[in-house]
């Protein structure tokens, strides 16, 4: 009976630790594609500032310049938001865990006190 009765909090707690793990290395994962992702904004910028400046802003409307210049007014929102999400990842993965230990220290002492009450029979 007592084995039945802890099965419920332990599949929680093991569900809140896996999530907390994914959580947490989807983070790491993004913050890895920000230097990925700044590389790329890096090549691209050496790319379209080696052109001179006539040349720049000479080209036409929808040029494949143009599209050049767009991407590199954008890539650092995008680099911006993987780094803030990548963080708050990390962050609720590291507080799951913590709620996690939390439930572990908070069952502890009814899972000795049901191991005692068994040894004095």
């Amino acid at each position: 009976m007592q084995k039945k009765s802890m099965m419920m909090p332990m599949l929680v707690l093991l569900t809140l630790v896996i999530v907390s793990l994914g959580f947490t290395w989807t983070g790491i994962r993004m913050h890895q594609e920000v230097n990925r992702g700044e590389d790329r904004l890096h090549a691209l910028q050496d790319s379209y500032f080696t052109l001179s400046k006539a040349e720049r802003d000479g080209a036409p409307t929808g040029s494949e310049l143009n599209k050049q210049l767009v991407q590199i007014q954008q890539y650092p929102s995008t680099l911006l938001q993987l780094k803030l999400v990548g963080v708050g990842k990390i962050l609720t993965g590291i507080f799951g865990i913590l709620l996690g230990i939390l439930m572990v220290l908070f069952m502890m002492p009814k899972r000795l006190a049901e191991f005692m009450k068994g040894g004095q029979n």
